[in-house]
């Protein structure tokens, strides 16, 4: 079994910095307003202030302290590696062919060992320290289905724009919490886990509602996953369009006629209050452009678009040629005000459902992102503002850097480009600060966090906030990190795929969302081998719902269950999310700087 390092502390110097972090906290409240009540943080109308750049001297005082901090203490010793609850042990897969196909277990996923950045040395498992142990979370997307802003009309035209299993998300999402929070520790060394980062796209609508739920999932609580009509779905699964499944229809839709089932009772119980136990660790959050723009991909603050988010009226149907055309401008980022869009919505407006008003569907600010993360209803096991202070909420701040163990420290970037599309960048401010926080830590390792992949930040499209500052792509930034021997891995998602690259000196590490098949996330180990490498072991992990499925059980376990093979089944959706065995459960290995 592998050694463990890590920065354990006393109880007492725990709970000194538990009440640290609240006084922080209580002392930003009386500043700026955040409240206990979600609603209440963001405030009607949820006017923001005026955003500051990030600082450009040295780190602000904030992020140094998260940077230096102890560690949260490691209570629990490392235990015997398990492959227990993850895909080293079984992995759903389909039974039968042709039409829907129900899931059952399958056979495992191997370890692939990998070595383009270093030699395979004999021996180093009885050599191994253990640096940190933790899970990623990705593009969880908790989604109001019912929420009057969503394009589900461009199915035609895109997989992505309508989902099946869209309506169980939080149930999905609430039993990948179970599963973390039923693992033993690292598979590989068994180091217990020590905290749960989210790597962006937590919510699909950029709804003040869908943050609610998220943040529920994650800390714990009640959750009723329903907007507008308390009592009753209103939304395109009882249009009865065939465009969508309609569950409880006996009506032929284009689902139907490929064999999905018809379930009475389904809408029911996916608007049915779900309860989340939280996460057992800490957590920590970063941003992705779904959380950022409305739709995932317009410039934020338009008025036309905040308005119909939370009025009355819902768009289920386009025709052929205009849905096209609509796609192909979001797309191509020909659209990123979303004029093109909101002509459609005003010149639909007759072809619109009516639906129940919800205040609660309104777009959040960045600064109200902040705020609900700072909020102590949602501090679960910490830490307070899971990886945000009141000094990025005072600078409109949504990158940071937090220190993991003794040798490792994480960085978290804000990669969505506030010009809008769904491709990323970052602006000169904030890659000069990575450039800088690297610098100031070259004794450590690093892990860098962010939403977009280097294949997925291309948009340099200016920031209307900032319009004179330069924009830069996955090319440079890759460059950047190249340049510090002591970056060990960039970790992200949004491609909704498990791809895993080497890039000269460190990994860059992809994983598929939890909203696709094969929803799963990834528990992620570097050891220290003591032979001059460094290993990253990567894991896959499924929700703690069981493979197989019954359409009778509408329990929340079972929507669970039912999430992940109604995904499997989703019309459109790609094959290969699930990557090749070497972007799967890995050890990577690397040259120690």
């Amino acid at each position: 079994m592998s050694r463990t390092r890590s920065a354990a502390v006393s109880a007492a110097a725990v709970s000194a910095a538990a009440a640290l972090d609240r006084r922080t906290l209580l002392a930003a409240a009386g500043a700026v307003g955040v409240s206990a009540g979600l609603g209440l943080a963001f405030g009607p109308g949820g006017s923001p202030a005026q955003a500051t750049p990030p600082p450009t001297g040295r780190l602000a005082g904030a992020a140094a302290a998260r940077a230096t901090a102890p560690a949260p203490a490691t209570t629990a010793p490392a235990a015997a590696p398990s492959k227990a609850g993850t895909t080293l042990d079984t992995v759903s897969a389909p039974r039968g062919s042709g039409g829907y196909r129900r899931l059952a277990d399958g056979p495992a996923w191997p370890r692939a060992v990998r070595h383009e950045l270093a030699a395979a040395k004999s021996g180093r498992a009885d050599r191994r320290t253990a640096l940190a142990s933790f899970v990623q979370f990705t593009d969880l997307h908790v989604v109001d289905v019912q929420h009057p802003l969503r394009y589900e009309f461009l199915r035609a035209q895109t997989a992505s724009a309508w989902r099946p299993q869209e309506a169980l998300s939080v149930a999905g999402a609430v039993s990948l919490v179970e599963r973390v929070n039923a693992l033993s520790g690292g598979p590989a060394t068994g180091m217990p886990l020590s905290f749960v980062m989210t790597t962006g796209d937590n919510t699909d609508n950029n709804s003040r509602t869908e943050l609610e739920w998220f943040l529920t999932a994650m800390s714990g609580g009640r959750i009723t996953p329903n907007s507008g009509d308390p009592h009753r779905y209103e939304g395109v699964q009882n249009s009865g369009l065939d465009l969508y499944w309609q569950p409880e229809s006996e009506r032929r839709d284009g689902d139907k006629r490929l064999g999905f089932p018809r379930i009475d009772g389904f809408l029911d119980a996916a608007i049915r209050q779900v309860n989340s136990p939280g996460l057992r660790m800490p957590w920590y959050s970063t941003v992705g452009n779904h959380d950022s723009l409305p739709g995932g991909c317009y410039a934020p603050g338009d008025g036309f678009f905040a308005e119909f988010a939370v009025g009355g009226r819902k768009l289920e149907t386009l025709p052929e040629a205009e849905g096209a055309a609509l796609w192909k401008a979001v797309k191509k980022g020909l659209d990123p005000k979303g004029e093109q869009f909101r002509e459609v919505l005003k010149t639909s407006r007759r072809k619109m459902r009516s639906v129940t008003p919800d205040p609660g569907r309104a777009p959040f600010t960045p600064r109200e992102y902040l705020q609900a993360h700072l909020d102590p209803r949602f501090t679960g096991a910490g830490p307070v503002g899971h990886g945000h202070t009141a000094a990025d909420l005072a600078a409109g701040r949504l990158h940071y850097v937090f220190r993991i163990s003794d040798d490792v420290i994480g960085v978290s970037l804000d990669t969505t480009d506030p010009g809008g599309h769904y491709e990323g960048s970052l602006g000169t401010a904030q890659l000069r600060w990575l450039d800088r926080v690297l610098t100031e830590h070259k004794g450590r390792h690093a892990l860098v966090f962010s939403h977009h992949t280097s294949r997925t930040m291309r948009n340099l499209r200016p920031d209307p906030a900032r319009p004179d500052e330069r924009r830069h792509g996955g090319e440079e930034v890759l460059a950047l990190l190249g340049r510090h021997r002591n970056v060990a891995a960039w970790i992200n998602g949004h491609s909704h795929k498990n791809d895993i690259t080497p890039h000269g000196t460190f990994w860059e590490i992809s994983t598929a969302s939890h909203i696709d098949f094969p929803q799963l996330a990834r528990v992620i180990e570097l050891v220290d081998n003591g032979d001059g490498t460094l290993s990253l072991f990567t894991t896959l992990i499924e929700s703690a719902a069981p493979h197989r499925t019954d359409f009778a059980d509408l329990s929340q376990t079972g929507l669970a269950a039912l999430y992940r093979e109604l995904s499997f089944n989703a019309p459109g959706t790609r094959a290969t999310l699930s990557g090749t065995p070497g972007d799967r459960n890995t050890e990577l290995l690397l040259k120690k700087p």
